[in-house]
């Protein structure tokens, strides 16, 4: 019983990569819809979140159903019972990248209100975030869960950046530009969102390792 449980394991493992680099992948492109204002870009998004919401489902009765079948203990425990904690994450994580492809159809018939720097930026971070959160808590690294919560500083410096460029740049100064500048804001504050999630797992990740809580804790990182 105990092979069957570790082939159960590594397929729950699997499930959660999918989930994760579904995620990561509805990020890029979303933000890709809004560089080329690529509306089919942005449509496959809002299409795909069906099939990660139905793979959400899967992973919870699949987890539940590990449960009740194995009744792990300790270790084993914390990770099943986790990884149905994570996927809620994830696919909030996708849900977020939804609000972005909305928010790029929204204004692709209108020109950028100004030229995309450090939105992508929060991209790039965002999406490693996710990536290296799962590979985290697949692998039980720790080290690799304080890399994630430290990048989203950098997500929160960006977003703050972001949001004073619209606001006194923009939106202050010509009025006439606040809806082109509030669905930027949006997008920021949505990438902002995914490495809070994304942080969120990985302190998750570290207590059930470690056993040691770090959230509002940085010094403990």
């Amino acid at each position: 019983m105990e092979r069957r449980f570790e082939e159960e394991l590594h397929l729950l493992n699997r499930k959660l990569l999918w989930l994760a680099l579904t995620a990561e992948e509805a990020i890029r492109l979303a933000i890709e819809s809004l560089e080329n204002r690529d509306a089919a870009a942005a449509r496959k998004v809002i299409e795909q979140d069906e099939k990660i919401d139905g793979m959400e489902l899967e992973i919870e009765e699949y987890t539940l159903l590990l449960l009740a079948k194995y009744q792990p203990q300790a270790s084993d425990l914390r990770f099943v019972t986790y990884a149905m904690k994570f996927t809620a994450e994830l696919e909030r994580i996708a849900d977020l990248a939804v609000n972005i492809s909305e928010q790029s159809l929204k204004i692709m018939e209108q020109p950028l209100l100004k030229p995309l720097v450090d939105i992508p930026k929060m991209s790039q971070i965002s999406q490693e975030m996710v990536r290296d959160v799962i590979n985290a808590f697949v692998s039980r690294d720790v080290s690799l869960a304080k890399k994630v919560i430290l990048a989203d500083q950098e997500v929160d410096r960006l977003h703050n950046q972001i949001q004073d460029e619209l606001v006194y740049d923009y939106i202050s100064k010509e009025p006439s530009d606040a809806p082109r500048a509030i669905a930027l804001l949006l997008v920021a504050r949505h990438l902002e969102r995914i490495g809070d999630h994304a942080t969120n797992i990985a302190e998750d990740v570290i207590y059930m390792v470690n056993a040691e809580v770090v959230k509002h804790h940085p010094e403990r990182l």
